[in-house]
């Protein structure tokens, strides 16, 4: 509150940066603690390893605004308590035991100095060197304080039942009612210095013959409230919202997940959700969407903040400046103006296909058509969508366009309802009779020999029963190889569970196992050299044992897959490769350990690729008009353009800087 510019992020580990976030430092535990990274998780969840580390997940910070060095925060793990540092964070003490991890605090310095903690099933205020603990009738969803004219803190709790407010530093409480019956919050922030107002998200709210979701605001201390966002199925007058509403309607983003208010002004106000950022500056009356902006040919474009799953970016051959994302939540959006603007199209794609577009493919003779794969489940391979839920009940298919991909029509004849997860064309095959393979996650592998209007099943030779097929590459030499995703959540060798490579000679109709890498049970991708068909390049995710997991990385074949070596090893959770054909031996790969990698030498070594520290990368994607840049699909972090520089000047924000020799 005293230096502006000075934000500390807290999870595991403490950070601080000093200039506006451009830059950051990790604080805690001390860099030179730090004796490696833990991702052994089969999701790569990282952890930062250090000889002592009593304060393990910091889950709340609040700093003395009368001096920028002194802190105070909520940590300890599974022995939960209030700490303190006096020194920016450098050194801690353990100053009163908590009942469980706080998710908020507040500090007040007048009258005299207190800490207010709160968390699901207590609140507590420190002063005075003691603790005194108190409980919410009901379990704190959220929570949120401000400091009253008399030296006091006003509470504001979501419930399961609503809303309740303490004006006693949480002694006792008071139910407070929205209009209408049967309202749901979960998000609840008042202004730390105006503690009268406050703003509440809500959901299912029975009102006037409707169901409604928003905000409402009190400028009571809760007394009273006014629904200031108020939605049903048509979109409010005064949310003015980008394209989440016009594309997907009023509930794709549903009502705010986190809210928050300024300080020093309580009309503004910021909302966040399952896809979108909302700002208020005049108390409610009027939002706007903050994620993105319109541009005068109609399209939209990015502020910058981007929260999407993107798995590729596809180029139109007959049109340099059209141009596809193929994106998770949102399914596809095309550009026509080189990727300055962005349009959603998925005009014909049945509802339930509706959440993920995986993969899309052009015709290389007929300009227009193009092929993609979706899906209604998203975030494949990952364990958590298979894991409950038999890939039976996947929907899915492939869709066909002939008019630039504005507009789309089912193509799966043959094909049942699946996770249609990749798509390849054989641009040998006859124009009109296309030759193509897709995908199918549970399923295999399936075939069309007629522009994809009908398809058969091709698992001839395939040993799992119902197979995790899940990428499928075709080489120069019209050789196919497919790649089946392991079932073994625990990464667990010489299982039923374990994932595969396939080869096929003759065009799907037979599959030949190849065997996997040593250590290896998770194949995530395979790459053919452009110049050498016999060359391969495998990517594998580790199995979840050790410190980091084991089997990852990127491995090299030189005949054809019946042989590997190891080639990238520093990365062992590596999502895909991709050869670039223009520079011979040039490989690129990308996976969920805060790095890109590029070789110059056909996988012999590797350097990381500079500016690039985005936690989660998927894939990267060539830019066809520059070979010194490149695109990088993420899970979560829509998509990167950058220049392939491995200029080690350019500071890697999100690993820490580890000993000389680690």
């Amino acid at each position: 509150p005293s230096q502006p510019r000075v934000i500390y992020a807290a999870n595991d580990n403490l950070w601080r940066s000093r200039d506006d976030g451009e830059t950051w430092t990790m604080v805690w535990p001390p860099p030179s603690s730090v004796q490696g990274i833990s991702m052994a998780s089969d999701h790569s969840d990282e952890k930062v390893l250090s000889r002592e580390n009593p304060l393990d997940t910091i889950t709340a910070l609040v700093i003395d605004p009368r001096d920028s060095n002194h802190f105070y925060a909520s940590a300890g793990g599974k022995s939960p308590g209030l700490f303190e540092s006096a020194d920016a964070g450098a050194r801690w003490t353990r100053i009163a035991d908590l009942p469980e991890l706080a998710n908020r605090l507040w500090f007040r310095s007048k009258p005299s100095a207190s800490l207010l903690a709160a968390g699901q099933q207590f609140v507590a205020e420190w002063s005075g060197h003691k603790l005194r603990v108190s409980s919410p009738p009901a379990p704190l969803l959220d929570s949120s304080s401000a400091m009253t004219k008399e030296g006091g803190w006003i509470l504001y709790g979501a419930t399961e039942d609503g809303i309740t407010v303490s004006r006693d530093d949480g002694a006792t409480w008071i139910k407070a009612s929205l209009p209408g019956t049967g309202a749901k919050v979960r998000a609840i922030a008042t202004s730390l210095h105006h503690p009268d107002v406050a703003y509440a998200s809500y959901s299912g709210l029975h009102l006037d013959d409707s169901v409604w979701h928003g905000v409402a605001r009190t400028d009571d201390a809760g007394k009273s409230w006014k629904l200031v966002w108020k939605e049903a199925e048509t979109a409010a007058p005064n949310v003015h919202d980008a394209w989440i509403t016009q594309d997907f309607g009023t509930d794709w983003g549903e009502n705010p997940l986190n809210l928050t208010t300024a300080d020093q002004d309580s009309n503004i106000v910021y909302g966040t959700d399952f896809g979108r950022a909302l700002i208020s500056t005049d108390g409610g009356r009027q939002w706007h969407a903050a994620y993105s902006r319109s541009t005068p040919d109609g399209g939209w474009i990015s502020t910058g903040l981007d929260v999407t799953t993107s798995y590729g970016i596809h180029f139109d051959p007959f049109d340099v400046r059209r141009r596809f994302i193929t994106y998770t939540d949102i399914s596809l959006f095309r550009s026509e103006t080189g990727g300055k603007s962005w349009l959603s199209s998925s005009k014909g794609v049945p509802k339930n296909w509706m959440n993920t577009a995986y993969w899309m493919v052009f015709d290389p003779a007929v300009k227009g058509r193009a092929w993609a794969v979706y899906s209604g489940t998203h975030d494949l391979p990952r364990p958590k969508m298979w894991r409950h839920t038999s890939t039976d009940r996947y929907r899915g298919g492939v869709g066909r366009s002939d008019d630039g991909g504005r507009t789309w029509n089912p193509s799966s004849t043959g094909m049942p309802q699946t996770a249609a997860t990749d798509i390849v064309l054989d641009p040998s095959s006859p124009s009109g009779r296309r030759t193509l393979y897709v995908t199918a996650f549970g399923r295999g592998v399936y075939k069309s020999t007629d522009d994809g209007r009908t398809w058969s099943l091709r698992n001839t030779g395939i040993r799992q029963n119902t197979p995790f097929a899940w990428r499928i590459t075709l080489a120069p030499d019209h050789v196919l190889y497919l790649v089946v995703a392991r079932r073994s959540e625990d990464g667990s060798i010489g299982n039923s569970g374990d994932g595969a490579i396939y080869r096929s000679s003759d065009a799907g109709e037979t599959w030949q196992p190849l065997p996997l890498p040593d250590g290896v049970n998770g194949p995530t991708g395979i790459a053919v050299d452009p110049a050498h068909p016999q060359r391969l390049y495998l990517s594998a995710w580790a199995r979840a044992v050790g410190t980091h997991g084991e089997g990852g990385g990127v491995y090299v074949s030189d005949d054809g897959g019946q042989h590997w070596a190891p080639s990238l090893s520093k990365d062992q959770h590596i999502y895909d490769v991709t050869p670039d054909p223009r520079l011979p031996g040039t490989i690129y790969a990308c996976g969920f350990e805060s790095s890109a990698w590029v070789s110059r030498d056909a996988g012999i070594h590797w350097q990381r690729i500079s500016g690039f520290n985005f936690k989660w990368g998927h894939r990267v994607v060539l830019d066809p008009e520059d070979s010194h840049m490149i695109y990088i699909t993420t899970f979560g972090g829509g998509v990167w353009h950058g220049q392939v520089t491995t200029d080690p000047a350019i500071l890697d924000i999100a690993t820490p800087e580890m000993e000389p020799g680690r």
